[in-house]
């Protein structure tokens, strides 16, 4: 699910942006692309220690796209590139890969798991 190039842009300087929707508002937070971790095929963890109405809105609806990029990674038109990806979320507060990134990641408190669904280079 997760390309060559997707996986490149995870190793380079780029904001990644959180998107959920709920109460009838969007909300979006931020974090690192180096953050993301590709976890089995379809699912990326991330840290996090606040996002705190980013899980609100996760327990409400479970929907979420991120969006995120480089200009250091060639795309498909000889510029840095970037991604969107739509899916599902949810906060894991225990096992093994809570543990994972635990050690990884000392300052979270939980961690974001979304299973992707798509997975769409936009440049």
């Amino acid at each position: 699910m997760f390309n060559d190039v997707f996986k490149e842009v995870l190793t380079h300087n780029g904001v990644v942006s959180i998107t959920t929707y709920a109460g009838g508002s969007a909300h979006v937070s931020n974090t690192w692309n180096s953050y993301l971790q590709i976890y089995e095929n379809d699912k990326i963890l991330i840290p996090a220690a606040w996002m705190h109405q980013t899980e609100k809105n996760i327990n409400e609806n479970d929907k979420i796209i991120l969006s995120l990029g480089s200009p250091e990674v060639q795309g498909k038109m000889g510029m840095g590139t970037g991604f969107v990806i739509d899916g599902t979320a949810k906060f894991i507060s225990s096992g093994e890969a809570y543990d994972m990134m635990k050690e990884k990641y000392s300052f979270l408190t939980r961690v974001l798991e979304v299973t992707a669904k798509t997975v769409k280079q936009t440049i």
